[in-house]
């Protein structure tokens, strides 16, 4: 079982001229530091130095997940603004009726309507308030204009809502929607492809999966051409993975659940991976969350039983996650980890710190903020040997 943590632990202080604005160019000329778990060693490098640190044999895990503009703009009939903030649509990702069937009918729903899970911005919006959606851009196949009308049907916890929308989001989103950056983030993105892994390809994300934004095409051809292998799951990321952990007590923290996916064929290749001695090496924390769910929960086994699963094997899946990884955690899956530096209190840093030990990843966040590292989603990177 893990020990008992207080979630102050995970705190730190960062100078906020270190949270990262923007995103460097090229992508891969982010900084690099080295942590080696066995001697406790750090290096500073340059990310495309990552070649020298993976070997023939090894395998990239990536989510491959694409962010959706999902942040959309509206009034209500007594002219107040409200912000929407689209998180996952129903019926799919599969559990989400089941979730809400005591306030949500989605038979009911008139034909070409879409809910979704929501984060909303504004006062009263309480279920059965109608929101008209900002559409000077919204045009139909037929080159008409189109109302777009958002209405509240459920309250969720605190800004959760359940939203319905007249018209599917596939006919205008990519007209009116926008980019949601981070809350931290404060200047426009000039280009919102610069929010994307130059691999997503699977839309549903409120959020990137900021470690491998780092990647570029070149980059990538070049770990092929030394015989790292490449694969992908997906996770879809809410925005609940921003906020700082609330409870007291670490173990009190009610994780958030996600959809994922992790097919047989890259299961057989992660499998095939460690039994040749290869390691597998996650891109990111969602692809941690992914892989140990996979190798864990997904075969119907206690993530913190320590005794349930003494080998390592990981099993395909499609549905709800909410693994929570924290120091007392003992790892099935993966065996390295590249990542950005995280938020204070957050359950990223939990998951880092049980990865690498807390002592480490405090001394290395440390030596980062001494370091002048850029921190958060348009950071600097740190791999996890």
């Amino acid at each position: 079982r893990s020990p008992t943590m207080n979630t102050s632990d995970f705190d730190y202080t960062l100078p906020p001229e270190l949270i990262a604005q923007t995103p460097i160019e090229p992508r891969d000329s982010s900084r690099l530091l080295v942590v080696h778990r066995d001697t406790g060693r750090l290096e500073h490098r340059v990310f495309r130095d990552i070649v020298e640190y993976l070997r023939p044999g090894d395998l990239l895990v990536a989510n491959d997940s694409r962010v959706i503009p999902a942040r959309l703009h509206g009034r209500k009939a007594t002219g107040g603004q409200v912000e929407i903030l689209l998180l996952r649509r129903a019926p799919d990702p599969e559990g989400f009726q089941a979730r809400f069937a005591s306030t949500l009918d989605l038979a009911s729903k008139p034909s070409g309507s879409e809910v979704w899970e929501c984060l909303v911005g504004g006062k009263g919006l309480r279920p059965g308030v109608q929101i008209r959606i900002d559409t000077p851009l919204a045009r139909s196949e037929t080159g008409q204009s189109m109302d777009i009308v958002a209405t509240v049907e459920a309250e969720l916890d605190e800004a959760g809502r359940l939203v319905s929308f007249n018209r599917p989001t596939a006919e205008w989103l990519y007209d009116l929607g926008e980019t949601p950056l981070p809350p931290y983030i404060h200047t426009p993105l000039a280009d919102g492809e610069r929010y994307q892994t130059v691999y997503s390809r699977v839309e549903g994300s409120a959020a990137s999966s900021t470690a491998g934004l780092h990647f570029t095409p070149e980059l990538l051809l070049e770990l092929r051409q030394r015989a790292v292998g490449l694969a992908f799951v997906t996770l879809h990321i809410g925005l609940d993975t921003f906020h700082p952990v609330k409870a007291e007590r670490v173990e009190d923290h009610p994780m958030h659940s996600e959809w994922a996916t992790l097919t047989p064929e890259v299961a057989r290749q992660i499998n095939e991976t460690t039994l040749r001695g290869g390691r597998v090496v996650a891109v990111g924390t969602t692809a941690v969350r992914t892989l140990e769910w996979a190798a864990t929960g997904a075969q119907g086994l206690d993530p913190y039983d320590v005794e349930a699963c003494p080998w390592k094997r990981t099993a395909a899946f499609e549905g709800e996650t909410n693994l929570f990884i924290r120091p007392g955690y003992r790892f099935r899956a993966v065996d390295a980890l590249l990542t950005n530096f995280h938020l204070p209190r957050s359950t990223l840093l939990m998951l880092v710190s049980a990865f690498a030990g807390k002592e480490l990843i405090d001394e290395a966040y440390r030596v980062a903020v001494d370091e002048r590292y850029r921190f958060y989603s348009f950071g600097d990177a740190m791999v996890i040997l």
